[in-house]
C-alpha cells in the first residue's frame, strides 16, 4: 500500500473530490425556481416546461451506466473531464438559448455530463481511500448531497430573481471550468485496482461488468438499501407540498418544512463519520433503521392521534433525516468496496438504482389521495420495510457467509 499523502494533500483531494461530486446536484437544482418564469417567458405550457428537469435527470441516471465501466477501463481523469466539457457545453448553451427546446436541450447535456462527476467521485473514493477512511469520506458527500440541492434552489432562485435566469446557466458553465482544471491537476488518471487494458470490445466489456457486479448478493443488498432510502425521500418531496397546502402552507414557506429531512440527513453523515471507527458498520446502519422507523410510527401515531399540524408532519421527520444519514455513507462504501476494480460499474448501477427508483417513489405518491399525512406515511414505511428486509439478508444471511 503506498504511503499515505500529507494532512494538507489529503484536505485539498477531499475538496476537490466533493466539487466533482456537488456540481452535478447544484446543476440538477439551481434552475428550478427558473420553472414557473420559463412557461410564461417561452410562451408554453408548465408540462413542456417540466421536460427540461426530466431531461437533466435522465441522461444523468442513464449516463451513469456508461461512465462507470467506461472509468474502470479508460481510466476516472479521462471520463471526469469529458463530462466536465460536456456539460460546461451544456451550460453554455443554456446561456444563449431563446427557446424553450434549446433550453430542455442545454439541460440535457448538463445532465448527461454531470453523471460523470457522480460516477467517478464515488468510485475514486474506493481508489484513494482505505479502511475507515472510505466510509468517512462517503458520510461527507452525503453531507454535500444533503446541502446542495437546498442551498443551490436558494441561490438559483435570488439569481433569477436580481440578475436573470440566464446566469444561473454561466454560473455553472464557470464552475465546469473550475472543476475541470482542479480534476485535470489534482485527480490521478487511474485508481491503484484498476484493471489492465485490453483489447476486448468496449460494450461487451461494459456488460461484463455488470454481470460480474449481478452475481453479487451482497452488493444488490447494498444497491437496495440505497434504492429504498432514496425513493423514500423522493416521496416526502413529492407529496410534502401536497400534505402541508392541506394546512394552509403556501408555496413561500413549504421549503422551511421542507428542511426536516436535509438539515438533519447531514447531522447523520457527521454522526456515522464520527463514529464508524468504535462502533463499526452494523451498529450505525441498525441505529440508522431505527431511527427511520421511529419517524414514520411517530409521524403516523400523531396524524392517528388527531394532531394534523404542519409542525406535527415536520417534526417527526427530523429523525428519519439522521437516519438516512447514518445508513447512507456506509451503504455507498459497501457497493464500491466489494469489487474494487469495478467501482466505477458499481457506482453507476448504485446511482442509477437511485435516481429511477426516487423518480418512481415520486410518482407513486401521485397515484395516492392526500388528506393529511397517513397515505403518504404508509407509503414511505412501506418503502423504508423493503430496505429493512434487504438490510436484514445482508447481514443475516450474506455477509455471515463469508
Amino acid at each position: 500500500m503506498p504511503p499515505a499523502p500529507p494532512v494538507s494533500s489529503r484536505a485539498w483531494l477531499t475538496a476537490n473530490l466533493l466539487l466533482q461530486l456537488a456540481y452535478g446536484l447544484l446543476a440538477m437544482t439551481i434552475c428550478l425556481p427558473s420553472l414557473p418564469g420559463w412557461a410564461q417567458d417561452f410562451g408554453a405550457t408548465q408540462s413542456h416546461v417540466q421536460l427540461s428537469f426530466s431531461a437533466f435527470v435522465a441522461a444523468y441516471g442513464g449516463l451513469q451506466l456508461i461512465y462507470g465501466p467506461v472509468s474502470d477501463r479508460l481510466g476516472r481523469k479521462p471520463v471526469l473531464l469529458f463530462g466536465l466539457a460536456l456539460a460546461g457545453l451544456g451550460s453554455l448553451l443554456g446561456v444563449f438559448a431563446s427557446d424553450l427546446n434549446t433550453v430542455i436541450a442545454a439541460r440535457a447535456l448538463q445532465g448527461a455530463g454531470s453523471a460523470a462527476g457522480m460516477v467517478v467521485g464515488r468510485a475514486l473514493v474506493q481508489d484513494l481511500f482505505q479502511g475507515r477512511e472510505r466510509p468517512r469520506m462517503m458520510a461527507y458527500i452525503g453531507m454535500t448531497m444533503g446541502l446542495c440541492p437546498p442551498l443551490a434552489t436558494l441561490l438559483g432562485g435570488q439569481v433569477h430573481e436580481r440578475l436573470g435566469w440566464q446566469l444561473n446557466f454561466a454560473l455553472m458553465a464557470a464552475l465546469a471550468v473550475l472543476a475541470f482544471i482542479a480534476a485535470w491537476r489534482g485527480l490521478p488518471v487511474r485508481g491503484p485496482h484498476a484493471p489492465a487494458r485490453s483489447e476486448e470490445h468496449w460494450l461487451r466489456a461494459l456488460l461484463q461488468s455488470y454481470a460480474q457486479l449481478a452475481r453479487e448478493p451482497a452488493f444488490l443488498l447494498y444497491v437496495l438499501i440505497l434504492a429504498m432510502t432514496t425513493a423514500t425521500f423522493y416521496c416526502f418531496l413529492a407529496g410534502a407540498p401536497i400534505v402541508l397546502a392541506g394546512y394552509g402552507v403556501g408555496p413561500g414557506q413549504v421549503g422551511w418544512y421542507i428542511m426536516a429531512i436535509p438539515f438533519p440527513y447531514v447531522l447523520g453523515n457527521l454522526l456515522a463519520s464520527r463514529l464508524v471507527s468504535r462502533w463499526g458498520d452494523r451498529k450505525i446502519m441498525t441505529l440508522g433503521q431505527s431511527a427511520i422507523f421511529f419517524a414514520l410510527g411517530l409521524l403516523l401515531a400523531l396524524a392517528w392521534g388527531g394532531w394534523r399540524t404542519p409542525l406535527a408532519f415536520a417534526l417527526p421527520l427530523v429523525f428519519l433525516g439522521i437516519g438516512h444519514g447514518l445508513l447512507t455513507p456506509l451503504a455507498l462504501a459497501g457497493t464500491v468496496g466489494l469489487l474494487p476494480a469495478l467501482a466505477g460499474a458499481a457506482a453507476a448501477v448504485a446511482g442509477t438504482a437511485q435516481q429511477f427508483t426516487g423518480a418512481f417513489g415520486g410518482y407513486l405518491v401521485g397515484l395516492l389521495t392526500h388528506d393529511g399525512p397517513v397515505n403518504l406515511g404508509l407509503l414511505m414505511l412501506a418503502l423504508t420495510t423493503l430496505g429493512w428486509l434487504a438490510y436484514l439478508l445482508l447481514y443475516r444471511v450474506v455477509l455471515r457467509r463469508r
